[in-house]
């Protein structure tokens, strides 16, 4: 049987969305291995079609870099030397090179390397997708990785709808108990994406006030910030959700509240409406929830847009802190009443593959 190995390198919303491209490989019968980063292992670990998985810490990916030292790469030069590998594709962003990695899958005895790359390749890959040339960078980044497994020769089968998807999904109740709820997720990765702490304080209390159960989750590091976004009128579960845990509660929500975040796309892959409080400074074409219904919120003509910036250059934050918390409410109510209709809502099933239908708890009168 080939064994194929995958890679994406960076954070776990970015693994989530190379999964459509993952299922083509594996559609072909071949093993998957996907090589992750530290912040993408669970979402890797959690694609259907994945056999097996590598995690490593890249110097030309991760920020901030590890040193790229011999004693640095040695795990990996271990595990592609002893790989058994038949070919590898690699998935990256418009802003990253393959090429770094290609090296190293050459010198580990790789014969087939797929990729993309802006930049003269030589004898790094197999075959080189041309970004802009081969392929418009303006599109979904889900549809970007499937292009480059394209290339490779591998498709998604006709019953596949190339949406977002994970394994199986945890059964939460424990945690957020029967009746319907709203999920915001108020952290991010980096400042230039996160809308004011106190914007979202005021959208629990809206929501709470029109009706709504609101769940507020974010990691360990998160508790003080989720605790005062949470208040009196929220669920406050900071800490106390690991990727698989997150997954269950945002397979059960009406709808998610967050930036461009990782659980965007974790929301995503599990079928929920997001109200995404997106920052320009990256494009939303490519990065925006794919095939769930949205509703995009903030400036998109902003200074900051296209600058990739991870703390925002432009005093005040105008692109999300002029998005006032009822404008957020009223995107909650279009999407958590069926009224937006960008894409379709695939509800899940505890415990099941993301394939089956669940049935929302108790709705509101």
């Amino acid at each position: 049987m080939k064994k194929v190995l995958v890679a994406r390198l960076d954070s776990a919303g970015d693994v989530l969305l190379s999964g459509p491209a993952v299922r083509a490989v594996a559609a072909s019968g071949a093993t998957v291995c996907y090589l992750c980063g530290p912040q993408g292992r669970a979402a890797a670990a959690s694609l259907p079609g994945v056999t097996e998985v590598f995690c490593w810490d890249s110097p030309w990916i991760t920020v901030p870099a590890p040193d790229a030292t011999p004693a640095h790469l040695e795990p990996l030069n271990a595990f592609l030397a002893s790989g058994g590998f038949d070919e590898a594709i690699i998935f990256s962003s418009f802003h990253q090179s393959p090429l770094p990695l290609a090296l190293l899958l050459r010198l580990a005895g790789v014969r087939r390397i797929t990729g993309a790359s802006v930049d003269h390749a030589g004898s790094l890959l197999n075959v080189r997708l041309r970004p802009g040339e081969d392929f418009p960078e303006d599109q979904p980044e889900a549809l970007r990785a499937l292009g480059i497994a394209a290339a490779a020769g591998y498709h998604l089968p006709p019953a596949d709808d190339g949406a977002l998807a994970v394994r199986q999904i945890p059964d939460v109740r424990h945690l957020v108990g029967e009746e319907s709820y709203v999920v915001i997720h108020p952290g991010a990765a980096v400042q230039a994406r996160t809308w004011p702490p106190l914007h979202h304080a005021a959208l629990v209390e809206l929501l709470h006030g029109a009706g709504w159960r609101v769940v507020v989750t974010g990691g360990a590091t998160e508790r003080q910030l989720t605790a005062t976004v949470a208040g009196n009128a929220g669920l406050d579960l900071g800490g106390a959700t690991d990727f698989a845990t997150l997954t269950g509660v945002l397979a059960g929500a009406d709808v998610l509240v967050t930036g461009n975040t990782g659980p965007a796309h974790l929301a995503a892959a599990v079928g929920t409406p997001v109200a995404s409080l997106f920052s320009p400074v990256v494009p939303a074409i490519r990065w925006a929830p794919y095939k769930v219904p949205v509703e995009l919120l903030g400036d998109q003509n902003a200074p900051c847009r296209l600058s990739r910036a991870r703390d925002c250059p432009v005093p005040g934050h105008p692109c999300l802190a002029q998005v006032a918390p009822e404008e957020v409410l009223a995107a909650v109510y279009r999407l958590g009443t069926g009224v937006s209709s960008l894409g379709t809502r695939r509800r899940l099933k505890p415990g099941a593959p993301g394939t089956s239908d669940l049935p929302t708890g108790r709705k509101r009168e």
